[in-house]
């Protein structure tokens, strides 16, 4: 595995490809700026479906992200072009250094940032190169602050993609030109998350019979409403003692044990840290629900449980209503009610063939919709919109002077 320095803090894996003369004309060369260094997380996971779908379509694709040897191996094995940065701050100076590096070697024409932070960064390396088309990922329904607002009303800034109409909502009422914002779902890798998955092995590892049945939360923080899912299967345990809850992706399974113990789920109550498995947790859960309360956009795990066909009970918060319909493809509920939380998951274990024929309708729903190879065609398809303009305002200015 060959490192070529570049400068403190800035590595190049695999060493400088070279232009291929054979290379088709219309392909793309694209900087995915990512300034975290997880891989696992939602966010993480669209960042590099994005990028192998784009390279597979035959674009130059250069990915940056804070250094992580994870990172590193699937990039340097998909020959992807991948720089390690370091990216502590948005003043980050060694960033912005390696950023006017990479700009500059690849002859970028499209920066696409994913995350505050990387927006701010390659705004100042962009004073030393020129800004190629740049365009933002806004991902959550978090408020803007004035600092970020300007991040995004600024004129350097040539487009948005916001991932559900709710979040374009957002940005518009808060003083974004709606023009500038063009709402593309994430996706779902459809080929990995599907019917067929296996049913049965996280339903062994957790030494559970068919006749029980699994309730399934994927992610563990605040604003995912864990505590108001915990409360609610509570009380469908005391009716219904075959439930049990697992909750995936936490960091301190100590602390949710406790939890649990207090509410007298003990036994009925499964952890586990971050897991590669999900289509085949979800595939062997018999209902996935996200209980997030603010924050979010549109919750990944919704997808990826209907992909492979399993039931749905969300939240009626930001984008999940554009995926799960009430009582079409899943449940929802309104936020912090858990008994109204608990009627729902009682609902779907109650009435099984309701539930598989919206988990049936959610799957067809999200092959339309939120597929990553939709994802990746409407996003190529921006791209190339963006760099038209961009070319044609370019010519415009060398026609008009200064």
């Amino acid at each position: 595995m060959a490192w070529v320095r570049l400068s403190p803090g800035l590595r190049l894996m695999g060493g400088v490809r070279r232009e291929d003369p054979h290379r088709d004309s219309s392909s793309l060369r694209v900087l995915h700026l990512y300034p975290k260094g997880d891989f696992f997380t939602g966010a993480a996971i669209q960042v590099w479906d994005l990028v192998r779908g784009l390279q597979a379509r035959g674009h130059d694709i250069v990915l940056a992200t804070r250094p992580n040897s994870h990172w590193a191996s699937r990039a340097a094995g998909a020959g992807v072009t991948y720089y390690g940065l370091p990216m502590t701050s948005e003043l980050d100076l060694r960033s912005v250094l390696g950023l006017i590096r990479v700009l500059r070697r690849h002859r970028i024409q499209i920066v696409h940032a994913h995350k505050g932070r990387a927006r701010t960064l390659i705004l100042l390396a962009g004073l030393f190169t020129g800004t190629p088309v740049l365009l933002l990922n806004r991902g959550v329904s978090f408020p803007l602050d004035r600092f970020n607002r300007l991040g995004y009303t600024t004129r350097r800034v040539t487009a948005i993609i916001a991932v559900c109409e709710a979040i374009k909502a957002n940005l518009v009422q808060a003083g974004v030109p709606e023009a500038k914002i063009h709402v593309i779902y994430s996706g779902t890798d459809t080929e990995r998350f599907h019917p067929g998955v296996d049913r049965v092995r996280i339903r062994d590892e957790l030494g559970l019979t068919t006749e029980q049945f699994l309730v399934t939360q994927i992610g563990v923080r605040g604003e995912k409403g864990n505590d108001d899912l915990m409360e609610a299967m509570a009380t469908v345990t005391a009716l219904a003692p075959s439930a049990h809850l697992l909750m995936v992706g936490a960091r301190d399974p100590q602390s949710l044990y406790a939890q649990a113990q207090r509410l007298g789920l003990k036994r009925n109550f499964h952890v586990l840290g971050y897991r590669e498995d999900v289509p085949e947790i979800l595939a062997g859960s018999n209902c996935c629900v996200d209980a997030s309360y603010r924050g979010l956009g549109l919750t990944g795990s919704l997808r990826e449980s209907l992909a492979v066909a399993t039931p749905v009970v969300a939240t009626a918060i930001e984008g999940n209503p554009e995926l799960v319909l009430d009582g079409e493809t899943g449940l929802l509920v309104p936020p912090r009610d858990v008994p109204a939380l608990a009627r729902a998951i009682t609902r779907v274990m109650s009435d099984p063939v309701t539930a598989r024929q919206t988990a049936e309708a959610g799957r067809r729903r999200v092959q339309l919709l939120f597929s990553t190879r939709g994802k990746v065609e409407r996003v190529e398809a921006l791209y190339r919109e963006l760099v038209a303009a961009h070319r044609q305002q370019a010519r415009e200015r060398v026609i008009l002077g200064p």
